[in-house]
């Protein structure tokens, strides 16, 4: 069970700013003089871009500002004063996200497995698809399941129909579970940072249709998967979790496959959960993610 799952209502503030003096305290102020009882505090400087960084969490049960006002006062007290960028957000909101897939099942049981166990606070109102073939998945746990073929005539009208799809359900962010189709700079820019994929290699060397079979054609000694936010740049988003494993003489095409599947589905959940727990901070092309 999460943290939040186990406390009251707290917010979440996540925020860069130019690094000065005495920040530190003068935002941890804000709250104390209002009550706030902070419950989580991690902060970063960027000493060669001299950006200051902090995700801050407390408790709204005594705090003097009326929840619906908390993000205006932030904002015309200390963001405008100090140019800050934040995001805030309640840990008593369960964010609903889609899946997207293709033919591909392992990355979406394993996510499933983890949402049925009660290990997220998420809500996943639907699966899309572009191939029919993971229906009878979100059958068996009961999920809405919408099939949207995409040629390349039809993209452009297909990619539409999903985000009519996405408005419908009301998603906030998306999860490409082994989603087979290059999104469309439309659809990306209709959920900045709010679209997470996964993709095989620890560094994106094997590219093509069969990239395990091209790593154990050069007789790879280490394989990866990257989970990233998409942008435009093809699989060149900000980064959210990298692993590897180690390769041998021994291994064949198929243990390959097998391990870059295992790494692929760990490596994607564990991106969804950090997202989840607003514990992700975009800066530039990186990410500062927080403990």
């Amino acid at each position: 069970m999460n943290d939040s799952q186990q406390q009251g209502p707290t917010a979440i503030l996540l925020m860069h700013c130019p690094d000065s003096p005495g920040i530190l305290a003068t935002l941890t102020e804000f709250i104390n003089v209002n009550n706030g009882n902070i419950v989580y505090l991690d902060q970063y400087v960027d000493r060669i871009k001299n950006v200051f960084f902090m995700r801050i969490e407390w408790e709204l049960d005594k705090f003097v500002i009326p929840k619906n006002k908390i993000e205006e006062y932030f904002h015309t007290l200390y963001a405008i004063k100090f140019n800050i960028s934040f995001r805030l957000y309640f840990n008593d909101y369960t964010p609903r996200m889609a899946i997207f897939v293709s033919k591909m099942s392992h990355c979406i049981y394993d996510m499933l497995a983890r949402y049925t166990a009660g290990e997220w606070k998420v809500e996943i109102p639907v699966i899309i698809s572009n191939h029919p073939d993971l229906e009878v998945v979100a059958k068996r746990f009961d999920i809405p399941f919408e099939l949207v073929p995409i040629t390349k005539e039809t993209k452009t009208e297909q990619e539409k129909k999903e985000i009519t799809l996405l408005k419908k359900y009301q998603v906030d962010f998306i999860v490409l579970a082994r989603y087979m189709q290059v999104l469309s700079a439309d659809f990306i820019q209709h959920f900045p940072n709010k679209i997470i994929n996964i993709h095989h290699s620890f560094l994106p060397a094997f590219v093509g249709a069969k990239p395990y079979h091209a790593a154990f054609e050069r007789g790879v000694k280490l394989i990866g998967a990257t989970s990233h936010y998409v942008t435009t740049d093809l699989d060149a988003g900000p980064i959210i979790e990298q692993d590897i494993t180690r390769i041998t003489h021994k291994d064949t095409v198929e243990t390959l496959v097998r391990k870059g599947k295992d790494l692929e589905k760990i490596v994607l959940s564990r991106a969804v959960d950090k997202h989840i727990a607003r514990k992700v901070l975009v800066f530039e092309n990186k990410t500062i993610i927080f403990n």
